[in-house]
């Protein structure tokens, strides 16, 4: 587990292990979310990245007719 100190300009430096895992760059936007007293740091993607991310994914299952309209 990392720690970051907040500067007195309200910034925080994201320690390297974390983001070479998340292959943040300079300049890429991140969202803040609060959970409770937990605060989550969540890179923002470009859509493009998320192609192809359910291959092979199984779409044979049963559905309704009800389903289709």
């Amino acid at each position: 587990m990392d720690t970051v100190t907040i500067s007195s300009k309200y910034q925080m430096v994201i320690p390297r292990a974390i983001r070479e895992k998340w292959n943040v760059k300079p300049g890429q936007k991140v969202r803040l979310i609060i959970y409770g007293s937990r605060l989550e740091i969540v890179p923002v993607r470009d859509i493009k990245e998320a192609r192809g991310f359910l291959k092979g994914m199984s779409s044979d299952i049963e559905r309704e007719e009800e389903d289709r309209v």
